[in-house]
């Protein structure tokens, strides 16, 4: 190592001390030796040393005239000592303009060049300083994700494995609790089916002794004269008989509800129960409850409001339909809302289960209950399952630096929009002046060129552009000591740019002696 730095300083030290025609940087030196032939460097002639820089363009390839501007495709090296070398066009040479630093390219003495290289080289050396150390800021906070991002998928890898094998388990116990569930339900059904069963027809007993008792009093309200039979007279009484509502209920009417022959007047009770009673029970009203309707007292009926005294006018009369319209809408609803639910008389009401069969429910929903729960942490593992999966299944670069991404969003506001984007999630568009935010896209993928692929982060896939494709988004990353969001524009229709800076594309950064050496 000693021995190759040696060497290095020896040939610099050398290559230093030739001659070397004006324009001609260290580095070519060597093809510049006085008293020797000049060879064109593209080896096309051979020249006397003393064609150089005669301001005449003997080489094709302007080698001759490093230091005029005769070749036009010739090149002029400015030393700038202090500064960057730099290689500009001869033809640049003497044109009255200052172009190297060290006022080199103006050697005729047509304008005097004022030589600022070292101001300008201190200048980039500091800004090559604060660079420098943005970027060892960076890198650190880079190691730390990395070791960070490791450990994680690390952990994230043993929950998964171990989860994978307490699924097989929580599977077993779940068919176990079904199996013993669907058992203990077999009884338990059996004997509720038979319970109810055994009450359906009680209550249909129940009903109909309640029938025959309406029935009756239906009967003994009709028969006016108490002769036990209902006459045809005692029928046509009754305006609710009156089929085609002509005002008065005919001998044919009356004839077809009590189910009479053409000789007969009357029905006994018998006759009334078995044929009359079944076709008139839903529309025969007792006197009372006629009397009742009679005089508006319905239950549940409610008087309808006086109308106001609006004069008769186009607009009154447009308002007025209106509120009509909304005061039935209104009623309608409240009907629905306050409808009393059908009442269930007390013994209509189906008794307890007996004790057999309250016990084998029990057991029943024991079983239910075990299986509910055996049902629920399995499906609670299956989630952190895919959960898992999902983080293991993503890029976080080569050394997992850009999980720390993963779960966070940043935010950037300009004149118009906030923007968001999630790590490894989303990307979203919010009007500073409301509404709901606009998904520019969905985690998709790295995007970068093939010798960087980490530069570009790529969503895909947010909501359609009207009349367009679906919005995208390219997230540009360069290095920075903290994980934000600093830009973002529309370079295309519905084709989103973001600027986002991270430690985790922070590279190691060179040593002060390195940097200084490099400038």
């Amino acid at each position: 190592m000693i021995c190759s730095l040696l060497f290095f300083c020896v040939i610099t030290s050398c290559l230093a001390t030739i001659p070397r025609p004006r324009g001609v940087s260290i580095s070519m030196a060597s093809w510049y030796k006085p008293g020797a032939e000049f060879r064109c460097i593209d080896g096309s002639k051979s020249l006397p040393f003393e064609y150089i820089n005669d301001d005449y363009c003997d080489c094709p390839d302007g080698s001759d005239e490093p230091g005029t501007s005769a070749c036009p495709g010739g090149k002029f090296h400015c030393t700038n000592a202090g500064f960057k070398p730099l290689n500009i066009l001869s033809s640049r040479v003497g044109d009255g303009i200052c172009d190297c630093c060290d006022g080199t390219d103006e050697w005729e003495g047509n304008i005097e060049c004022v030589n600022n290289c070292k101001e300008l080289g201190k200048k980039m050396r500091e800004e090559a300083e604060l660079v420098r150390q943005l970027q060892e800021q960076g890198h650190t906070l880079k190691l730390q994700y990395m070791e960070t991002g490791k450990k994680t998928r690390a952990v994230k890898k043993t929950e998964l494995e171990e989860l994978q094998k307490t699924k097989v388990e929580l599977e077993t116990v779940k068919n176990e609790m079904e199996q013993k569930k669907n058992e203990a339900e077999t009884p338990e059904k059996e004997a509720k089916e038979k319970h109810e069963q055994a009450w359906k027809e009680e209550l249909e007993k129940i009903k109909a002794a309640k029938d025959k008792v309406k029935a009756e009093t239906a009967f003994y309200e009709m028969d006016e004269n108490k002769d036990n039979r209902v006459d045809l007279a005692e029928v046509k009484a009754h305006s609710q008989f009156d089929v085609d509502n002509n005002g008065e209920v005919c001998d044919t009417e009356a004839r077809e509800h009590l189910e009479l022959g053409d000789e007969d007047t009357h029905v006994d009770m018998a006759h009334f129960i078995e044929k009359v009673w079944p076709n008139i029970r839903e529309f025969y009203k007792s006197p009372s409850e006629l009397q009742a309707a009679a005089k508006g007292e319905k239950q549940g009926e409610v008087p309808e409001a006086p109308k106001a005294n609006i004069p008769n006018t186009g607009e009154y009369l447009e308002n007025e339909d209106d509120d009509e319209e909304d005061e039935e809408e209104d009623i309608e609803y409240d009907e629905e809302e306050n409808k009393e639910k059908p009442s269930v008389a007390d013994d209509e009401k189906m008794p307890d289960y007996d004790e057999l069969t309250k016990q084998l429910m029990a057991v029943a929903d024991v079983a239910r209950n075990q299986f509910t729960e055996a049902e629920k942490k399995l499906k609670d593992t299956e989630s952190q399952i895919r959960n898992l999966e999902t983080y293991l299944g993503i890029d976080y670069g080569p050394n997992e630096e850009f999980s720390v991404l993963k779960g966070n969003c940043y935010e950037y506001t300009d004149r118009e929009y906030t923007y968001k984007m999630c790590g490894f999630d989303k990307a979203t568009q919010r009007s500073k002046s409301g509404g709901s935010e606009t998904t520019l896209g969905n985690w998709g993928k790295w995007d970068g060129p093939a010798h960087d692929k980490y530069a570009i982060m790529n969503y895909e896939n947010g909501q359609s552009c009207w009349n367009g494709p679906n919005r995208s988004v390219k997230v540009h990353l360069k290095c920075g000591t903290d994980n934000k969001l600093t830009g973002a524009s529309e370079p295309s229709r519905c084709e989103y740019a973001f600027d986002f800076e991270t430690p985790s594309r922070c590279s190691e950064p060179p040593t002060t002696h390195q940097l200084h050496t490099e400038l």
